[in-house]
């Protein structure tokens, strides 16, 4: 049967078919046998069993380059952001806040209520600040992503 992608979850990948008999069909992420996946308003062929859309192939004639789902961010923490707290405000460790690691954070302000410890946590947060800038997006991302339940 062919049909129209009508939506996508985001999170969990299900969606809903709209079939060219006029009945709507659910389908999972592994219903797909296409490589792309699903997008909003692609045309696609599937088989049914029940109220379910298994075997789903994206329509070659199918043009989904304008209405492809929007993809949230996947980061919502910049490494850029947190180059510049931990180079102005890193002897407080406020970049290590930025980035969920409070642990650490709070450790820098301890440390930091000497004259030693300023120096410490001086050369500690300039080195954050420098690896934030080496370290690539990849790497930033799989580090400091924060983790939804």
């Amino acid at each position: 049967m062919r049909g129209q992608v009508l939506g996508v979850d985001r999170t969990s990948g299900e969606g809903q078919i709209s079939g060219e008999d006029g009945h709507r069909y659910t389908f999972r992420p592994d219903d797909w046998s296409d490589a792309k996946g699903p997008a909003v308003g692609a045309r696609i062929d599937f088989a049914i069993e029940g109220t379910r859309a298994l075997r789903i192939f994206r329509l070659p004639d199918s043009d989904v380059a304008s209405v492809g789902v929007v993809r949230p961010p996947s980061n919502d923490r910049n490494k850029y952001v947190a180059a510049l707290l931990a180079f102005f405000l890193g002897v407080l460790g406020i970049h290590r806040f930025y980035l969920g690691r409070n642990g650490t954070a709070v450790l820098m302000i301890v440390i930091s209520a000497t004259i030693i410890g300023l120096l410490v946590t001086t050369l500690w947060s300039f080195i954050d600040t420098v690896r934030y800038l080496v370290m690539s997006d990849a790497e930033f991302e799989h580090r400091y992503a924060r983790r939804f339940a």
